[in-house]
């Protein structure tokens, strides 16, 4: 029989959700798209609830994650400053040593 381990992490400030895989994904989405409407639209979900995501962890941050110009013509954008992309960085290298220590740790079950 093959066993498999499930978590989800999130890191989180005063209470507020900073990080967690949802936040990243939509951080890579921007970065990705260069707008917080294309991004949310990539991710199917509502710009309305990227905005939120998004300000919450704007909220959460020591400084702002991303730099965003307003609409005009052409649209407006938003784009990782390089804190932003320094939290995502670190959030993927925890969560891969996260899953990392669990696959080890799995083996004092598979092993019973």
């Amino acid at each position: 029989m093959e066993y498999k381990i499930k978590s989800r992490i999130w890191i989180e400030s005063n209470e507020n959700v900073l990080l967690g895989e949802g936040r990243v994904h939509l951080l890579k989405a921007i970065q990705k798209t260069g707008s917080l409407s294309k991004a949310a639209k990539s991710l199917h979900i509502s710009y309305k609830k990227a905005w939120q995501l998004l300000d919450s962890v704007n909220k959460s941050a020591k400084k702002p994650v991303t730099i965003n110009s307003i609409g005009g013509k052409g649209g407006g954008g938003a784009e990782l400053t390089d804190y932003g992309k320094s939290l995502v960085k670190a959030f993927d290298e925890i969560n891969r040593n996260c899953w990392a220590f669990l696959d080890n740790e799995l083996k004092k079950i598979e092993s019973i």
